[in-house]
């Protein structure tokens, strides 16, 4: 019995020196956490076409200042971008080219009327294909017979704004001018944009756009209108009541005020306001 003690003492010490040695199970270690990204914000502007280089510039500084925000931008006639706000577009800032589409929203509850600022003032010059074929160099050219002219619709603020300019130039050109222009009228275009390009192509003689649109289309020749027969046009810009981040709203309007919003502005040939 107790040689069969003794070999089982020896096989037990044997089985424990072979077995291999355990070590602890090593402690999982997850990778440290990312910090979190700004959720992505989205800020939709409809603008007056003629604001269309400016804003596009003030956007790209707004985002800048402004990570994770993007600015989409609807340009194109006030008159058609209140139609579409009226409609039922989705949109958080509208500005307009003239104050009376932006009555028509407020008087709709269509947007916030105390946030409604004049951002800006232009004014209206006559413009000519580089070539100017027609060899125009005075406003009392435009009531030459034969020539091609046109104009923004009377529907579109510069459109009516170039009415009241021309009925100012009756009075100071002779009665009859202005019926003189309107004879040589081949079209009416839906916005400001649409003008400039039928002068550039040539496709007419003249047209009558904002200041601030030669600034982008410098091969244009131009014939300046006098102060005393030109528009003073204001730009209100406003947040929509159904903008879908007020404060995100609030902040670019307040930029568009501010003096690099207005900087920009100036260098696209608009008048600072003051």
């Amino acid at each position: 019995m107790k040689r069969c003690y003794m070999i089982f003492m020896v096989l037990a010490l044997l089985i424990t020196a072979c077995a291999a040695p355990t070590t602890a199970a090593p402690t999982a270690t997850l990778p440290a956490a990312a910090p979190t990204a700004a959720a992505p914000r989205t800020l939709t502007v409809f603008a007056a076409a003629s604001l269309t280089n400016a804003f596009e510039e003030i956007g790209n500084s707004f985002e800048g200042n402004n990570p994770g925000v993007n600015v989409t931008f609807n340009f194109g006639g006030s008159q058609a971008l209140r139609t579409q706000i009226e409609q039922g577009a989705s949109a958080d800032v509208f500005a307009s080219a003239n104050k009376k589409e932006m009555d028509a929203l407020m008087k709709g509850n269509f947007v916030i009327t105390e946030t409604s600022k004049v951002i800006l003032n232009n004014q209206l010059i006559v413009v000519m294909p580089a070539n100017n074929s027609a060899g125009l160099t005075a406003l009392a050219d435009l009531a030459k017979p034969g020539l091609k002219i046109v104009l923004a619709a009377k529907e579109v603020p510069v459109g009516n704004y170039a009415v009241q300019v021309l009925d100012k130039l009756d009075t100071a050109l002779g009665a009859g001018f202005k019926d003189k222009v309107i004879a040589n009228v081949v079209s009416y275009e839906n916005d400001v944009k649409q003008v400039i390009a039928k002068v550039q192509l040539g496709e007419a003689d003249a047209g009558i756009v904002y200041t601030s649109d030669t600034v982008a289309a410098p091969d244009l020749k131009k014939i300046e209108i006098p102060a005393e027969n030109n528009i003073i046009a204001k730009y209100p810009i406003a947040k929509l009541a159904q903008a879908a981040d007020a404060e995100l709203a609030q902040a670019f309007i307040d930029f568009v005020l501010s003096a690099e919003g207005q900087s920009i502005l100036t260098k696209w040939g608009f008048l600072p306001v003051k």
